[in-house]
């Protein structure tokens, strides 16, 4: 009879549910019990903060059995899910172990502080245990629906890497087993936990083959998943230190594929990828092996194509230009007519990228230089910097610099910058624009002074001078010192002293502004050098002469300073000379 009994017994009968109960009972009863212990150690006054602690874990548990509630297996008797109903067994007995400790809590109960913290730590132990137990129930019988799968939540902030790595893996295995829906879950969660703390972009590097799976992804059919993974490569692209790990992983080609064949946000996420790792021009040839130079200029030159996509693509080209071969490629694509028309067109961000690689193109290449200026570049580049259009500032400003480093190193282009009226925009902007714009064209005036004689007479003649002088008593010592450098090389030229001295106020300016106490800086030499070549001109010497200021360049010479003493002897020169005329008339 006994034997017979013990046939009969079920296994572990302590730790199941009754025999009267089903298992969708005992789950919901759990469920009550957890939310009426979560209310009851709201109450708790001592060991405040390992009681934080177990809260967190109950309230993970009580997410975890509500999912689960609406997918139990009593609902479908033909779904077998033993694991689940053992797991509510062993996590009903923590939380009645559990409530004790919080009931001796409350009344003070306990034989001493450190064999409660004992017993606290054990059952965080078993919660923390069950939490992770509950959660990989789904993952050991293949391929897992949405309907089945636990939720596990996402960590609070400050949370321990344990837990993001556990909430991390549990999100690599919904990819790796989940169904359609599921993986796309799982692939939004990823992606919001990564751009919202980088902790979580290293903790899924660390994972094996979590990143090559993502490569993979990109190649899904459906559109979703492919877009939330080229989201994932995306953010991780954005960290050098592993952008190693991506091109070892083999996101090249499919983020090419993409480019070719993606959704129009999985597109702008894969040539934001490829920027980021054609940084390093090493990677370079492993976009070109792939066929990424072909997809991208394909994209640059279609006219139907999604025009916020232009632009990055002719930044992704731009890092490719390091790489001689590819560069010499990517000319004979046409891809200085390509850029050329870019410029030409509407687009703000098409616009400054082709700007930009243009500027890349012909860096240091005259031939460029040539076919661009023969294609007509300067022209399209000079009307975005002309006044009357309505350009941005920055497709503006990104055109002045590639007219800066088409022309400015060769006197023939510079004289053709001036034919087109180049010089007139510069001024009308340093004359009648907002402060970026204006200190935009200040520096750009200050670079083109330095490139040819003809420039300079150009520039006295139109009167940038005049300009020059108003930056002198600029806030910024950077914009005073540059000023002053620009001055006295456009004040070099014969031809513009006397123009500069027929303005009363600008030789007063100059000689106020030769301070003695700055003799050592940089703007006092330049401005000391424009008092210099002034005094080879008779009109400007007489007006240094007679100024009230002159004190200071004969201080300055008493002191030794060789710039100083040379305009006094000057000075003296024509005093004597005057004399003499004197003596010589009378």
């Amino acid at each position: 009879m006994g034997e017979e009994q013990k046939r009969t017994e079920p296994p572990n009968s302590r730790n199941c549910p009754s025999p009267s109960t089903t298992g969708e009972e005992d789950l919901r009863r759990l469920i009550d019990e957890i939310e009426s212990l979560i209310t009851l150690s709201h109450t708790v006054r001592v060991f405040s903060v390992k009681w934080q602690v177990i809260r967190k874990k109950l309230k993970e548990l009580s997410a975890y059995l509500v999912s689960a509630e609406t997918t139990h297996p009593n609902q479908n008797q033909n779904h077998h899910h033993r694991p689940l109903d053992d797991a509510i067994a062993v996590i009903t007995n923590t939380v009645r172990e559990c409530r004790d400790l919080a009931s001796r809590c409350i009344s003070v109960a306990y034989s001493g502080k450190l064999l409660m913290q004992s017993d606290l730590d054990k059952v965080i132990s078993k919660l923390d245990y069950a939490v992770k137990g509950i959660a990989a129930i789904y993952s050991t019988s293949g391929v897992v629906t949405g309907e089945l799968a636990l939720v596990v939540l996402k960590p609070n902030l400050g949370s321990t890497r344990e837990d993001m790595r556990f909430y991390v893996k549990d999100l690599w295995t919904r990819l790796k087993i989940g169904d359609t829906q599921l993986k796309i879950q799982a692939l939004v969660s990823l992606n919001e936990v990564i751009a919202e703390d980088e902790r979580y972009v290293k903790i899924v590097v660390e994972i094996g083959d979590f990143v090559i799976h993502l490569a993979n992804c990109l190649d899904s059919t459906d559109l979703i998943i492919q877009e939330e993974c080229a989201f994932a490569i995306a953010v991780i692209s954005g960290f050098d230190c592993y952008k190693g790990v991506l091109i070892v992983s083999g996101v090249i080609g499919p983020l090419i594929r993409v480019v070719e064949k993606g959704s129009l946000k999985a597109k702008e996420y894969a040539i934001r990828s490829l920027e980021k790792l054609t940084e390093n021009g090493d990677n370079a040839w492993a976009l070109s092996a792939h066929g990424g130079v072909t997809a991208l200029l394909n994209l640059c030159s279609k006219d139907e194509v999604d025009v916020e996509l232009i632009g990055p693509s002719c930044l992704v080209l731009r890092n490719l230009v390091g790489v001689e071969e590819i560069k010499r490629f990517m000319i004979e694509g046409e891809a200085i007519s390509t850029c050329i028309k870019l410029i030409k067109g509407r687009d703000e961000l098409a616009q400054i990228g082709a700007a930009e690689f243009l500027q890349c193109m012909s860096s240091g290449d005259e031939n460029v230089r040539q076919l661009v200026i023969k294609e007509g570049g300067i022209r399209a580049l000079g009307r975005i910097f002309d006044p009357k259009s309505d350009f941005s500032f920055k497709s503006r400003e990104s055109a002045l610099k590639a007219i800066e480093n088409l022309c400015y190193s060769s006197v023939e282009y510079v004289n053709m910058l001036i034919n087109y009226g180049f010089m007139d925009h510069l001024l009308y902007f340093l004359r009648k624009g907002d402060i970026s714009i204006q200190e935009l064209a200040f520096k750009s005036a200050c670079r083109l002074c330095v490139t040819s004689e003809e420039a300079r007479k150009a520039m006295g003649d139109g009167g940038f001078m005049a300009e020059f002088v108003k930056f002198l008593e600029a806030k910024s010592y950077e914009i005073r010192e540059m000023a002053a450098e620009a001055l006295s090389i456009i004040v070099a030229v014969p031809r513009n002293r006397k123009k500069f001295a027929n303005d009363d106020h600008n030789i007063g300016l100059i000689l106020q502004l030769v301070d003695p106490k700055e003799g050592n800086s940089g703007n006092f030499k330049f401005l000391l050098s424009i008092v210099l070549s002034l005094s080879s001109c008779n009109h400007a010497r007489r007006k240094i002469a007679h100024s009230g200021y002159v004190k200071n360049i004969e201080k300055l010479a008493d002191a030794g300073v060789s710039d100083a003493k040379k305009i006094v002897r000057k000075l003296s020169a024509n005093r004597f000379r005057n004399m003499l005329n004197g003596i010589w008339h009378s």
